[in-house]
């Protein structure tokens, strides 16, 4: 893996507030793994507060925009346009050739096999994307700064338009179908929806026409590692793969280095790669795909993104996280039964979430009975009279039982750090569901207050689970996209859903940091007034 690090990071600076790793990559700093980039980069939208000193203090942690300036909001705009600009292959190669799509639901069958340069059926066909169709990224106006979960670009909360590119299949395509072979891998820990995806991809590819389509097994692993063949895929193979969960290709964190890997995809000629993982995966896909540019190969690298937990910035969600929220219900009610059943039960269940808390908030909301939800992202005490001991005694007296939801995440720091990592640079969490197990037990005991204590952990069972419904339907435009986008000669992008639109981001504007479950949100004060917890400070 530290192989990896020099090419993933080349000059960046280490700041250890703007750490992440996951998937076996490494990455550090505000904007990600990008290289040689001539853009003058203004601040994302900025998180005004009321309070001005905190203005102050955010605005001085980037570079600032000039308000006093008339021009401002249509700078800002051009900035937005260049950095969401999506990378494509005529960057690199200004003379690459387009044709005609072999991509046409009229007849999904070529009338020839090895295509005429044009479509299938000579009827024109009303279902393709212009390459100029744009979503709108924001969609709230907020008019205050100190609105509910304002987020503002300038103090005064001025509207500033923000469009990216619109997802689907182009009119016209870069790849030959038949000199095509694709690959497909998956990285990091396993995620409900998985295999649903390897299928869309396969199955969308071969409707273009692709005859060599394979799979990398292990991650990125799998393109250094001698014992592992890839694994040749087609609609046959996996026709039911979506029917079990975790993936038919297998995972691992951690692989060999950037040139290696590209070595390897030109060894197999391979010219689309399509990238399933989460932040640190993604940000070794756009290492692979600045060194196809560097090398000028005409290659196409395209992302899915995989996280259960949620943490993809500009993403209305990523796959996986509603079959987890579902599936957490499980353990949810399970927990409510034996606490509610016990003579002052308490019911603790511990939910995935390493920096952000999206699952054990929305599954607190799902269920309905949850007492006491704690996330990475609120800072909690457990002793003293607000701490969260105090509540659970209050909540014995006057409702007889309790259950608490706690994200992996939460109250790092009342554990001993113990220095580990996991093959993907992680570092290694305490378990907070047990130390709050511990501590409630000796708390009660110490006042000689019977609580009868359950803890439960579903994290393997959760992400080992097939997809639920909805989250099929979105593996399943998810990898549609992928191919139309590989086929329509962007690559350094990921696919993702955004206000309920399927659009294309460049990989470096949603991997700069993960995204988090923001306290002064409505939907943190939902589950607030869900729970009916206070503050625990």
């Amino acid at each position: 893996m530290d192989a990896l690090l020099p090419v993933i990071n080349p000059g960046l600076v280490h700041s250890p507030a703007s750490t992440f790793r996951d998937n076996g990559f490494m990455f550090f700093g505000s904007i990600g793994p990008v290289k040689n980039s001539n853009l003058i980069r203004i601040p994302r939208i900025m998180k005004v507060k009321a309070v001005a000193h905190k203005q102050a203090s955010t605005a001085s942690s980037a570079p600032s925009i000039d308000f006093s300036d008339p021009d401002w909001k249509s700078k800002y705009q051009q900035d937005f346009e260049a950095r969401f600009n999506i990378p494509h292959i005529t960057d690199v190669l200004p003379d690459a050739i387009s044709y005609p799509s072999t991509f046409c639901l009229k007849m999904r069958t070529p009338i020839i096999p090895d295509f005429a340069e044009r479509y299938p059926s000579d009827e024109e066909w009303h279902g393709y994307v212009n390459n100029n169709d744009r979503v709108l990224l924001k969609v709230i106006h907020y008019s205050s700064p100190t609105s509910a979960g304002a987020e503002c670009i300038d103090p005064g909360c001025t509207w500033v338009e923000q469009w990216v590119h619109r997802a689907g299949p182009r009119e016209k395509i870069y790849f030959k179908p038949e000199e095509v072979k694709a690959a497909i891998v998956t990285c990091g820990g396993l995620c409900p929806g998985l295999n649903d995806v390897i299928r869309q991809i396969v199955i969308t590819l071969e409707i273009y026409g692709v005859k060599k389509i394979v799979g990398i097994p292990f991650g990125y692993r799998g393109f250094s590692d001698e014992s592992l063949a890839e694994m040749p895929l087609s609609r046959k193979v996996v026709q039911n793969v979506h029917l079990s969960g975790g993936s038919l290709l297998g995972v691992s964190r951690g692989g060999p280095s950037v040139s290696e890997i590209v070595d390897s995809m030109e060894e197999r000629e391979i010219n689309m790669l399509f990238v399933l993982g989460g932040n640190g995966t993604h940000a070794g896909a756009n290492a692979i795909h600045e060194e196809c540019k560097k090398r000028r190969l005409k290659v196409a690298i395209v992302g899915v993104p995989k996280t259960i937990d949620n943490d993809i910035l500009l993403m209305d969600k990523t796959f996986g996280f509603d079959t987890a929220v579902e599936e957490a219900q499980r353990a949810i009610n399970s927990a409510y039964i034996e606490a509610h059943s016990a003579y002052h039960g308490i019911g603790i269940v511990k939910l995935m979430g390493r920096s952000s808390g999206f699952i054990a908030m929305q599954a607190s909301l799902a269920s309905g009975q949850i007492d006491i939800c704690l996330i990475p992202e609120v800072p909690f005490n457990l002793h003293g009279p607000h701490g969260v001991l105090s509540h659970l005694k209050y909540l014995l007296e006057t409702k007889g039982s309790a259950v608490v939801c706690v994200a992996e995440g939460a109250g790092q720091d009342f554990l001993e750090k113990i220095n580990a990592k996991d093959a993907s640079g992680n570092i290694i969490l305490g378990d907070i569901g047990v130390h709050i197990q511990q501590e409630t037990k000796k708390y009660f005991k110490g006042i000689g207050f019977p609580a009868d204590v359950k803890y439960i952990d579903p994290t393997y069972m959760i992400r080992a689970c097939r997809a639920n419904a909805s989250d099929g339907i979105l593996c399943t435009v998810l990898g549609q996209n992928a191919v139309h986008g590989a086929f329509a000669g962007y690559s350094g992008i990921t696919v993702g859903i955004c206000n309920t639109h399927y659009v294309y981001f460049p990989i470096p504007e949603v991997i700069a940091q993960p995204k988090v479950v923001e306290p002064d949100s409505r939907m943190w004060h939902r589950c607030l007034t869900s729970t009916g917890q206070p503050d625990f400070v």
